[in-house]
């Protein structure tokens, strides 16, 4: 007579299976990263849904979510198939070259900036290597969407992922030339308010810029209007070189600008503060082992975001 580990064996992917429906939230999102047919998902849930004798997965016209006899297996199984899968990337590192496919994802205007460029490059050195870039200013669940890595411009990243910092970064006030020539350089932060302000907004906050003038200092907030807000720093850049007003931007939007001298910096005594994040940081979910083809990642991209390094 089989045991019940026999009998049971065949269904091991199909509770894989449902522990990815319940994070991923849809029989086509799960069934792409399973690399199944939606008919296929769907299928293997309904077998094991018969062989449990109990739903396992509430569907609606909206949505799909998991019954409480469906959570407490997958959560009672996650664990098992995150170790299996780390003993599996394991195994593959110590095999030659990282191979593979990243998923990674960035905000666009740092991706377009100073990702993107040094890509070409990483990607001949370790040719059996994938990526696929997701370009998104909205803060993705890495986890449950299967990103391998993030690129996040803060302060302080969360504490329960794994974290390397790139590089230091900084915030820089700018105008175009043209502009100053029409309207005059402010000399103090409180002249801002005869200006028009180009800004990223914030959900829930009063427009308002703050500076100092040494770091520990008490800062100066200065509230601030102008005809355009954008939550793009390339938005924001672009409009400040045609002239449209004063921009507060991450240095790496700016430098290319300044280097140009398209854009000047404005207020040179005076330091921004708060406005964005004090670092680059890779970021990753916390895992026992770090991939290979992560780790190879995050050390070029601590090269690249070196000072003074140039992309090829």
């Amino acid at each position: 007579m089989p045991s019940a580990d026999t009998r049971s064996a065949p269904l091991w992917a199909h509770v894989h299976a449902l522990t990815v429906l319940g994070e991923a939230g849809s029989f086509t999102a799960a069934a792409q990263r399973l690399g199944l047919s939606k008919a296929a998902m769907s299928q293997r849930v309904a077998e094991l849904e018969r062989a449990a004798g109990v739903p396992l997965v509430l569907r609606t016209t909206r949505s799909v979510r998991l019954t409480e006899a469906g959570q407490q297996l997958a959560d009672a199984s996650r664990g098992a198939f995150a170790a299996i899968d780390q003993a599996l990337a394991g195994a593959k590192d110590l095999a030659g070259a990282p191979r593979g496919l990243l998923r990674v994802t960035a905000p666009v205007a740092l991706a377009r900036q100073q990702l993107v460029p040094h890509l070409p490059a990483f990607l001949r050195q370790y040719p059996e290597l994938r990526m696929e870039l997701d370009l998104s200013d909205r803060l993705s669940a890495l986890a449950r969407e299967g990103f391998d890595l993030a690129l996040r411009h803060t302060t302080t990243p969360p504490d329960t992922h794994v974290a390397w910092a790139l590089c230091e970064t900084v915030a820089v006030l700018v105008a175009s030339p043209a502009y100053l020539a029409e309207r005059g350089a402010p000399r103090k932060p409180a002249d801002l308010a005869a200006h028009d302000c180009l800004h990223y907004p914030r959900p829930g906050d009063t427009p308002a810029w703050r500076f100092e003038r040494l770091r520990g200092a008490e800062p100066v907030s200065v509230p601030v209007r102008g005809p355009l807000a954008a939550n793009n720093s390339e938005a924001l850049r672009d409009a400040a070189i045609g002239g449209l007003g004063l921009a507060l931007l991450p240095d790496f939007s700016a430098q290319a600008a300044l280097a140009s001298g398209a854009l000047v910096p404005v207020l040179p005594g005076w330091r921004p503060v708060g406005a964005y994040g004090s670092h680059l940081w890779a970021i990753r979910p916390h895992t026992a082992q770090v991939p290979r083809s992560v780790r190879v990642l995050v050390d070029w991209l601590r090269e690249a975001f070196r000072p003074g390094f140039a992309p090829n």
